[in-house]
């Protein structure tokens, strides 16, 4: 059994960036809350269930906006100037932040890397290029993949980094982030044991992708990822749409994935014309950003590869 994950052909430049703390930016006793600002819609997921009510935390990035390719806005540089914590998901994702931060000029800002200590994939899956040879391709994962938020078992890793992080720099709140860690973490647990047991008859499961944001699923539980494929955004020539089919037939895929909200003419073309199942698979860069929307997205993925993978 094989699946076909097609999203849109996003990478990303990996640069490794040095956390900073300082707790020496907090409010003052006029203000009322810490101020915490997140790069973008998973890490703000995590950092809000941690934060509860205690503290106020905004959103850089606009969810449904690619991050991978952000350019920073002077709304986004007041935000950061004026913030007491700024938490972000590292491993380079967020190419946007260096001059961003500089730019702000906060020198007592506290920065959270919520991918510390996460073991990351470098090499995922050989890659079958559209693209002609000679053509430069930028945002490669050098340094890693970024996309762990979507293992259960990493995500559980990011808020716990998150939690200390919020603790060393407002220790007077450290009762709050254990406790709304704790239970989020709890729901994290969870939701890895439905994936192992909805997904442990499903180790013969391989798929190729057009987005390199699912090694993690793939290697947590026992699935085989083969290839990213990459195709151009724009300019799709029919070339690159028969390669695309060669690339389906050649890991006899028998079930596509999309990512939700995006109409992909050409995968739309590809399951009517080969008759294959499209079902949606979502990477959680867009959506609501209650943090329960985590789970909500995590659940309904859950469900696509179970039944993608029969």
């Amino acid at each position: 059994m094989a699946l076909l994950i097609f999203l849109p052909a996003y990478g990303c430049n990996e640069s490794n960036n040095d956390s900073r703390t300082n707790a020496g930016n907090l409010p003052d006793a006029k203000s009322s809350k810490t101020k915490v600002v997140t790069t973008f819609l998973p890490v703000h997921l995590f950092t809000k269930a941690v934060a509860g009510d205690v503290a106020d935390v905004e959103i850089l990035v606009n969810p449904g906006t690619d991050v991978h390719e952000y350019q920073a806005t002077p709304d986004n540089v007041k935000a950061i100037a004026t913030a007491n914590i700024l938490v972000k998901n590292g491993l380079g994702l967020e190419e946007f932040l260096e001059d961003t931060v500089k730019n702000a000029q906060n020198p007592k800002l506290v920065e959270i890397d919520a991918s510390k200590g996460i073991k990351v994939i470098n090499d995922i899956a050989s890659v079958e290029e559209t693209k002609h040879k000679d053509q430069d391709h930028k945002h490669e994962h050098t340094d890693g993949n970024p996309h762990v938020w979507l293992d259960p078992v990493f995500a559980k890793q990011q808020v716990i980094n998150i939690r200390d992080g919020l603790i060393a720099a407002d220790p007077g709140n450290k009762e709050a982030y254990q406790n709304n860690a704790a239970a989020y973490i709890q729901e994290l647990e969870n939701l890895n044991n439905e994936f192992q047991q909805s997904l442990n008859t499903t180790s013969n499961c391989t798929f190729i992708t057009f987005h390199d944001a699912f090694p993690y699923i793939a290697k947590r539980y026992n699935l085989k990822q083969v290839a990213v494929v990459k195709i151009p955004e724009d300019q799709l020539s029919p070339a690159d749409v028969q390669k695309a089919i060669n690339a389906v037939k050649k890991y006899k895929v028998k079930t596509l994935f999309s990512e939700p909200g995006v109409d992909n003419k050409l995968l739309t073309s590809l399951s009517q014309d080969l008759k294959l199942t499209l079902y949606p698979l979502d990477s959680l860069e867009n959506g609501e950003t209650n943090p329960q929307y985590y789970f909500q997205a995590m659940k309904a993925n859950l469900q696509n590869l179970a039944a993608g993978c029969k």
